[in-house]
């Protein structure tokens, strides 16, 4: 019988091969290139306070702030769903239909930018773009919102509380801060960052060699860093026409034709549970999804076994929804 010598056992442990009883292997090298999630995704011009977060969770159910009394934050990215929507685009308020599909919230505050064509710097700036959005909450203006809220006495509280020593606190700033705040703390670590952290056994065998997959066949270019996402913008249909260009993209934002059918990276946080996919929202399952973007941003065709490596990996990216955090406080 051979024995495993040192050199025998580097030779044989090259990413997915198993040898002398182990396990498949990564290379450090393809790890180095994600991090682990923050416990808050902080902001120096936003700090985080116990006031502000109870604010912003307050304001993320509230239907008051919707022209019709019917809708809010959660009506699209509902927080007991993974913070995102089963449709395809979402129902506003007289059930008009949005124009791209809502991606999850959760994680969402440490992206390079906010909304699907990157048009909102922040949390804190994307805040009031749904309220006076026409197809979603469909308030006339900022005013309109501030002036619903003062009618509160609640909220009067609410907002001294967390912005104290103003003279008038209810602002539409300051709505924007109090939902950046909440929102900063939307976080869900799961087994991905367990591993990420030295935990061996966080992953399974068949998630490794998943992850391994993921990144030889090129995914990890645009799918990287803690949010695996999110960190960058790139062109739906880089090597295959996407199937459908009608909707610009981020040349709706810079005005400049290089930016046409430019999108956000989305995250894969949570993805399992986040469908459908996409900015048009045109794929209801994940694995063909996984094909999608192999075919029309890759030139790849992956065979099935890929997909299901791919996939086996994807299920430990899902995280632990903070029930105690996100729940619905009491009516206002």
């Amino acid at each position: 019988m051979k024995t495993c010598t040192a050199a025998a056992l580097l030779a044989a442990c090259a990413l997915t091969a198993t040898a002398c009883g182990g396990g498949p292997k990564v290379d450090p090298a393809s790890l180095a290139m994600f991090k682990p999630l923050p416990a808050t995704m902080d902001s120096a011009g936003n700090p985080i306070t116990q006031p502000k977060v109870a604010l912003g969770r307050q304001l993320y159910y509230e239907n008051m702030i919707s022209l019709d009394g019917t809708e809010s934050c959660n009506s699209c990215h509902n927080l007991v769903l993974f913070g995102a929507d089963t449709g395809s685009v979402s129902l506003g308020v007289h059930n008009k239909k949005g124009a791209r599909n809502a991606p999850s919230v959760f994680n969402a505050a440490g992206h390079v930018a906010q909304f699907w064509d990157g048009r909102a710097r922040d949390v804190e700036a994307q805040a009031m773009g749904p309220m006076l959005n026409p197809a979603e909450m469909g308030m006339p203006g900022a005013e309109s919102v501030v002036r619903a809220l003062r009618s509160s006495q609640q909220y009067r509280r609410m907002f001294a509380a967390a912005f104290p020593g103003e003279r008038e606190p209810i602002t539409a700033d300051n709505v924007g801060r109090a939902l950046g705040a909440f929102e900063r703390g939307l976080v869900t670590p799961g087994r991905w960052d367990a591993y990420l952290n030295h935990v061996d056994t966080a992953l399974a065998p068949a998630e490794i060699s998943g992850f391994n997959t993921f990144v030889a066949v090129g995914c990890s270019g645009c799918h990287n860093g803690a949010y695996v996402g999110g960190t960058q913008f790139q062109k739906a249909g880089l090597v295959a026409a996407w199937p459908d260009t009608s909707d610009v993209g981020r040349m709706g934002v810079t005005h400049q034709v290089a930016d046409r059918m430019v999108f956000k990276v989305p995250s894969l946080r949570n993805v399992e549970h986040t469908a459908p996919y996409f900015h048009d929202g045109r794929v209801r399952t994940l694995d063909s999804a996984v094909a999608m973007m192999a075919r029309h941003q890759l030139g790849k065709q992956l065979t099935p076994a890929q997909i299901n490596q791919i996939l086996d990996w994807m299920h430990a990216l899902t995280g632990e929804i903070p029930f105690d955090y996100v729940a619905r406080p009491g009516a206002s």
